[in-house]
C-alpha cells in the first residue's frame, strides 16, 4: 500500500493540517500565545511561555507560506510578543513566562531560546519586515551566553541577569539547538550552523548513544559526562526526564537526516554515521517504547536497560517517529519505514485524534484512556505541524524555507 508523495495521501494530510491550525489559532493572547486546554481554551493559570509563543510563530510562519489567510497576522503577533512582553529589555534575552501582570519566571532557559532562534528563522521566510532583525537578535543572545565555543555544545540556562549558568548541560536543548541551527543556514547560508549541528549530534548521539544500545542520555555534567541517575526522583519530568526519553531518540534520527541533507545540496559527502545512527535510533525507539506492555503506543520512558519507567503515551513521540519514518523512507526508500508510518497514523486516529474539542490528546494511560500524569491540555501544535507538512517535503531546506521556496507536495504524484 503507497502512501508516501501520493496527492490523495497529501489531500487528507492538508485537511488535518487546516485542523489544527484552526485549533492553535485560538492561543492568540495580549502576551503571545497561551497554554491551551483539553477543550481549546486558554488555561489562563498557566501563564505565556516564551516556548510556546515562539513554537507558533514558527508554525504560522509556516502556515503563512502556504497561504492561509490569517496566518500572516499570527505572525506578527508572535514577532510583537518576542519584542514586547516576553523580552528582558534590561539583561537581553527573553524572559521564560510572563503573565498579565508582569514577569513569572525571569530565567534564561536554552530550550526556550532556541525556540525563539527557530520561530524568528522561519518569520523570515514570510517577508515579514521585523523578522530579520528579530533573527539577528536571537543569533546575538546564541552566540552570546548559549553556544560555548570552549566546549563546542550549547549551554543549558542562566539567571535573569546572564551572570550565572547552570552546571547542566542538555540533551533536549543541544536538539532544539540543532533543529533551529538547521533553519538559520537555511536563511543566512552560514555555514558554521551546519558545523555546530554536526557537532552536537558527534557528541550526543555518535559518541555516547551509540555505545548505549541509541539509548539516548540527555543529562551531562559540565565535563559532557552522562549523569545516568539525574532526576531519578522526578521521573515524569516534563523536561528531563530520568532515563531514557524514547520519543527523543526517534526525533534525533529525523534531525540527522536533514543535516545530512543539508550537505548533500552542498554537494558534500556527509559523514556515513549519520544515516547509520538515524537507523539506529529508530529501531532502538520502536523495541523499547512500542507497546512493550501489550498496548499499542509509545511509553514516555525508559531505564538504561530498556524497561519501562513513566508507561503514559504522550502525543509528540509517536509524531515525531512519524516524520522520522519518512524521513528514513525518503533517503533508504525502504517499505519497512513506510508500512511503520502507517501502522503510527492508525494508532492516532483511533486514540488520539480529538475531533469533538479539538486537536489531538496530549497524553493517554497504558489503556489508551485519556490522562494528566505528565501533560494536562493541548499546549500547542508544533509537533503536529511536523507529521502533516514534512511528510510533503524534501529533507532541505528545512520545513518553512522549504515551504517558502514553494516545494510542499512537489514530490507527489
Amino acid at each position: 500500500m503507497k502512501w508516501f508523495n501520493t496527492l490523495s495521501h497529501n489531500r487528507w494530510l492538508e485537511q488535518e493540517t487546516d485542523r489544527i491550525l484552526d485549533f492553535g489559532k485560538n492561543a492568540a493572547v495580549p502576551t503571545g500565545f497561551g497554554w491551551l486546554g483539553n477543550n481549546g481554551q486558554i488555561r489562563s493559570d498557566m501563564g505565556t511561555h516564551l516556548w510556546i509563543t515562539a513554537r507558533m510563530l514558527h508554525v504560522y510562519a509556516v502556515a503563512a507560506n502556504m497561504g492561509r489567510p490569517g496566518a500572516y497576522t499570527l505572525v506578527e503577533h508572535g514577532i510583537n510578543a518576542l519584542n514586547g512582553p516576553l523580552r528582558d529589555k534590561q539583561h537581553g534575552g527573553w524572559y521564560a513566562c510572563v503573565n498579565d501582570e508582569g514577569v513569572i519566571d525571569a530565567s534564561k532557559q536554552g530550550y526556550q531560546h532556541f525556540f525563539v532562534l527557530l520561530g524568528a528563522a522561519s518569520a523570515v521566510t514570510t517577508g515579514h519586515p521585523q523578522a530579520r532583525k528579530l533573527l539577528d537578535e536571537a543569533i546575538e543572545v546564541i552566540e552570546r551566553y548559549f553556544w560555548s565555543e570552549d566546549e563546542q555544545m550549547c549551554l543549558e540556562s542562566w539567571d535573569e541577569a546572564f551572570s550565572k549558568t547552570e552546571d547542566y548541560r542538555g540533551g533536549n536543548a543541544n536538539m532544539h539547538a540543532v533543529e533551529a541551527f538547521l533553519i538559520v543556514y537555511d536563511v543566512t547560508h552560514d555555514r558554521k550552523w551546519l558545523d555546530r549541528a554536526l557537532r552536537i549530534a558527534s557528541v550526543i548521539i555518535h559518541d555516547v548513544a551509540r555505545k548505549g544500545e541509541y539509548r539516548v542520555n540527555e543529562h551531562f555534567d559540565t565535563n559532557w559526562n552522562p549523569i545516568r541517575d539525574y532526576n531519578i526522583d522526578s521521573p515524569a519530568h516534563r523536561f528531563r526526564a530520568y532515563g531514557g526519553t524514547p520519543g527523543h531518540w526517534i526525533e534525533w534520527g529525523r534531525l540527522m537526516l536533514h543535516l545530512r541533507a543539508a550537505l548533500e545540496a552542498r554537494f558534500e559527502t556527509p559523514p556515513e554515521w549519520l544515516l547509520e545512527d538515524a537507523k539506529g535510533l529508530f529501531h532502538a525507539t520502536i523495541r523499547d517504547a512500542w507497546a512493550p506492555d501489550g498496548a499499542d503506543g509509545f511509553v514516555y520512558s525508559v531505564g538504561w536497560d530498556g524497561k519501562p519507567i513513566v508507561r503514559e503515551r504522550v502525543r509528540w513521540p509517536i509524531v515525531e517517529a512519524m516524520g522520522t519514518a519518512y524521513a528514513l523512507y525518503t533517503v533508504t526508500g525502504e517499505a519497512q519505514y513506510e508500512a511503520w508510518y502507517q501502522t503510527w497514523w492508525e494508532y492516532c486516529i483511533k486514540y488520539l485524534m480529538d475531533y469533538e474539542n479539538g486537536s489531538w490528546w496530549q497524553e493517554l494511560d497504558t489503556n489508551n484512556e485519556v490522562t494528566t500524569k505528565v501533560w494536562d491540555g493541548k499546549q500547542d501544535i508544533y509537533h503536529l505541524l511536523h507529521c502533516l507538512v514534512i511528510p510533503r517535503l524534501p529533507l532541505a531546506p528545512g520545513l518553512a524555507p522549504a515551504v517558502a521556496a514553494g516545494l510542499l507536495d512537489s514530490q507527489a504524484k
